[in-house]
């Protein structure tokens, strides 16, 4: 015989008696206010932790879950109010540990910036800056000025201009060089990047107008001039950092294209996307164009990243000649898409590093990253085993693998950086559910999941985040909770 919703027993009278042992909201505060574990935390805080609690208890025993009476006492329900407090006073922006072998990963921040950038930062947030101050004046002065002068002497550049991000830069650009013009670009050049925006779209935004030419895989110096009419107001070459065309391809050089631009009187444009001061080809990376390289071409303008290969914080970095980035400095766009004084700071500090380019592998974390050998990847990754055999015992495969990092962030789609991980098969639980209680820890680690095992790749991993990982690890394969 089927039981009615009010039999049984988890309902009717049990469940009656169950909700009305629930604690009422000040008795729990009053436990709490005594809780020596719980210094500065605001009471709003705390109340609205009890009464989610609570709430989440009452909707269970309405569901019909049996809760024991003892459950419902205030010293047990303690715990859970202590971990929804600390819940809700974490910041949402967190610290994580990257051991996807993604070295500029997009989802986890980008470029990591050095000790020396971020001493920067907070003295710039600490204290009162020259930030629009000339101090050898006394008078206004331009933000833009504090890192022109090294942007100039590190490329070759006659003027520079930094705006928050590479799109906004190229926006700005095609705005003020050829708003109500025509554009001619390559049709194999239009690219889309992260979150969903193309070029195409950039462009129509600026105001101006796009005129494909060539073919995907083709494009001439012919297809170019034969374009060129009297609204062409900009040649526009966009560099292809996240993808590529293999077999029968041909593009036209800068240096034609210069020629070209010269001739007919139009400005060259080059967005290089995810630009970079040095040459990775002898780390075993295909050779790709460098920013001086790209300057030294002739092109009037050129445009790229600032937390991508060059490993500084977010910025779109504008070079070019004096007279264009003039202009594009008096455009209106140009203080709705200006950086603050932390992003100017950082960026700075990073410059100055390049300033010494024998050292510059080493002290820019990105550029470390790419140039570390894989014998030294493959120490770290043996120490992190050593570490995690003696915790972890049998709870858990472990093993080393051979595997392949990425510089990611756009740049290099196809190139692979000989790496090493450890490998991962819990023994009392699914190699998901692993990475479900990593991402869920208080530092949470994000790797990737192969044939069954969660894989950290090390490239990724930082020497003095070895034992922190270990640690973290360690907690989650003998617990099986975060």
């Amino acid at each position: 015989m089927q039981q009615s919703p009010e039999s049984g027993p988890s309902s009717g009278f049990d469940r009656q008696q169950s909700l009305q042992a629930i604690p009422k909201v000040d008795e729990c505060l009053a436990a709490l206010d005594q809780d020596r574990d719980l210094p500065g935390i605001p009471g709003t805080v705390i109340k609205a932790a009890v009464r989610e609690v609570l709430a989440e208890v009452r909707q269970a025993i309405l569901g019909g879950e049996p809760v024991a009476p003892a459950a419902l006492r205030i010293g047990a329900l303690l715990p859970r109010f202590h971990s929804r407090i600390r819940q809700m006073q974490r910041p949402r922006l967190r610290r994580i540990i990257n051991g996807t072998g993604v070295i500029i990963h997009t989802n986890l921040g980008r470029s990591v910036l050095p000790s020396s950038a971020m001493e920067a930062i907070f003295e710039a947030g600490m204290h009162y800056s020259n930030l629009e101050f000339d101090l050898e004046t006394g008078r206004r002065g331009s933000r833009y000025s504090l890192v022109e002068e090294l942007l100039c002497e590190l490329t070759g550049a006659e003027s520079a201009l930094v705006v928050n991000n590479n799109a906004a830069a190229v926006l700005i650009v095609l705005e003020t060089l050829a708003r109500g013009r025509e554009v001619i670009v390559s049709r194999g050049q239009l690219v889309e990047i992260g979150g969903s925006f193309r070029i195409p779209d950039v462009m129509a935004r600026s105001g101006a107008r796009l005129v494909e030419v060539g073919a995907t895989n083709r494009t001439h110096l012919r297809d170019y001039e034969n374009a060129i009419g009297e609204e062409t107001g900009l040649l526009l070459k966009v560099h292809c950092s996240n993808y590529r065309i293999i077999g029968f391809t041909s593009e036209v050089a800068n240096e034609d294209l210069v020629a070209l631009g010269r001739k007919r009187g139009l400005p060259v444009m080059e967005d290089l996307g995810s630009g970079c001061f040095v040459d990775l080809s002898r780390f075993g990376l295909m050779k790709e164009p460098t920013v001086q390289e790209v300057v030294a071409s002739g092109v009037d303008v050129v445009t790229f990243s600032g937390d991508k290969l060059l490993g500084g914080p977010q910025a779109g970095i504008i070079l070019g000649s004096r007279n264009l980035v003039d202009r594009i400095k008096k455009n209106p766009l140009n203080r709705a898409m200006r950086i603050d004084k932390f992003t100017l700071a950082g960026l700075e500090s990073i410059l100055r590093l390049y300033r010494d380019p024998e050292k510059v592998t080493e002290t820019i974390p990105t550029l470390a990253m790419i140039a570390v050998p894989v014998a030294t990847v493959d120490r770290r990754a043996r120490r992190l085993l050593r570490r995690l055999r003696r915790s972890v015992g049998d709870g858990c495969s472990l093993t080393l693998a051979d595997t392949m990092a990425r510089v990611g962030g756009g740049a290099m789609p196809e190139q692979n950086l000989p790496s090493r991980a450890v490998a991962l098969t819990p023994a009392e639980f699914s190699v998901n559910r692993l990475e479900e209680l990593l991402r869920h820890e208080e530092i949470p680690v994000i790797g990737r999941i192969e044939e069954e095992r969660f894989l950290i790749d090390m490239r990724t991993v930082a020497d003095d985040e070895v034992a922190v990982l270990a640690d973290t690890l360690t907690r989650v394969l003998t617990t099986g909770h975060c």
